[in-house]
């Protein structure tokens, strides 16, 4: 079984600008409301002609750029999204359809805010085991589809955006460099985060996701380093789910990855689900803010109350 790594990553975010202080005239709240209970500035929030699709194959074509390769070289493509208006076709064979990949293995993955890491570690499985050669890992959801613009406490997370990472087999001889997942649920809490009913929409428990977050997870974010043959003082980075600052923030703490750059993109793109994890690991190395080959840990949690998180290589 070879190993695989992350080849490149790309993000994708609508232009429209939504801010604390739009927010404002919308429904009751206000920026400093808004910043202290979850450190949000600004969203991003994609048109009626701009569906999810789209926003994940920008971000994927932008993923194939980087890495200098051509919508042929895929034979996989995995797409995390919670958002999708259709069943079928799927969001996967609708982007390799945009992109003209001619014949791939086309999926779905919908474990909502661990979405991503959760594809990810099934492109990592399939590499290894032959399967797939090359694999578009995909997160990508459009929240604000689903928000309730009525209530405060929940319209004001959500935000609209896409990343993609392409993953493939280690060359001959190196480590790999995806790290082993850990991944698990709660499932009789999954009534903590909810996107239901018709029209969907969503809601949540907020104490009960911050309780179980800041207590629950920072274990199992370190025995992913575990798994990985890493400490959290290792880290060069570190990516949670951008669902709150005052989750990030702890959680990070929590971990005891002192010397890592944490992720705070929440502040200038909202929560946007599946495509949180991809699209701030995307910025990140896009300004240079994490070395090539350093070690970051990419960690998921939310709806169902699932998580999963592996320790990866940045590209």
């Amino acid at each position: 079984m070879n190993g695989s790594r992350i080849a490149a990553v790309g993000h994708y975010q609508p232009a429209k600008v939504l801010t604390n202080e739009d927010l404002a005239g919308m429904v009751d709240t206000s920026d400093e409301w808004i910043r202290s209970r979850v450190g949000i500035r600004t969203r991003h929030v994609a048109g009626p002609d701009e569906p999810v699709d789209e926003l994940a194959a920008h971000a994927a074509a932008k993923a194939l750029a980087s890495a200098g390769l051509t919508p042929g070289d895929i034979d996989l493509v995995l797409v995390a999204t919670s958002t999708a208006v259709d069943r079928s076709p799927n969001m996967a064979a609708r982007v390799a359809a945009r992109l003209g990949i001619p014949s791939p293995a086309a999926m779905d993955v919908n474990v909502v805010c661990a979405g991503f890491t959760h594809a990810l570690a099934t492109a990592d499985h399939a590499v290894r085991a032959g399967a797939a050669t090359r694999a578009l890992v995909i997160g990508a959801d459009k929240m604000t589809d689903v928000a309730d613009w009525t209530d405060r406490t929940t319209c004001v997370l959500v935000g609209d955006g896409a990343g993609a990472a392409v993953v493939e087999a280690c060359p001959a001889g190196k480590e790999p460099c995806i790290g082993p997942v850990i991944w698990g649920s709660v499932p009789e809490m999954g009534h903590a985060v909810r996107i239901e009913g018709t029209p969907s929409r969503f809601a949540q428990e907020g104490q009960s996701v911050y309780r179980w977050a800041t207590t629950q997870l920072p274990p199992l974010a370190r025995k992913a380093c575990e798994r990985a043959g890493l400490v959290p003082e290792d880290l060069a980075g570190v990516v949670l789910h951008q669902a709150n600052l005052r989750i990030i923030e702890p959680l990070a703490l929590k971990i005891g990855a002192v010397n890592a750059v944490v992720a705070r993109d929440v502040v200038d793109s909202g929560n946007t689900s599946a495509a949180s994890i991809p699209l701030a690991f995307s910025k990140l190395v896009e300004r240079g803010e994490i070395s090539t080959g350093a070690p970051v840990l990419l960690f998921g949690f939310g709806g169902n109350l699932s998580y999963a998180g592996q320790v990866v290589r940045c590209p």
